[in-house]
């Protein structure tokens, strides 16, 4: 199971009672997508008018990062976790497509060499 950090800034503490379970539901299925993820870092700030959302995501041989702005916590959280999964599904489709790449062009290279 992947470890989860959510913390919030400059929101007050009522604010994040709603808030905190949607993000880590949000985070709970990304890792079960994802099993190579270990850690879930996600920082939901009240900036001016608005909230910004950063997250950081970390496993073995991944790594990704994103920022999301929205008119509220929970849009700006969405759209960061949306942005994550972009950014993991990339990743991991790029490592599993590679490997059967790399298969199809050695058993190409060994029936063209017999």
């Amino acid at each position: 199971m992947a470890t989860i950090v959510i913390s919030f800034k400059d929101i007050e503490p009522e604010g994040t009672e709603a808030l905190r379970p949607l993000v880590e539901k949000g985070c709970q299925a990304l890792a079960e997508e994802f099993p190579e993820t270990t850690r879930f870092e996600v920082t939901v700030s009240h900036d001016g008018n608005g909230f910004t959302a950063h997250g950081h995501v970390t496993g073995r041989q991944t790594e990704a990062a994103g920022q999301a702005d929205a008119p509220e916590g929970r849009l700006a959280s969405d759209k960061l976790l949306d942005a994550l999964e972009r950014q993991l599904r990339k990743t991991h489709d790029k490592k599993i497509f590679g490997r059967r790449r790399e298969a199809q062009r050695s058993s190409q290279r060994r029936r063209s060499g017999s």
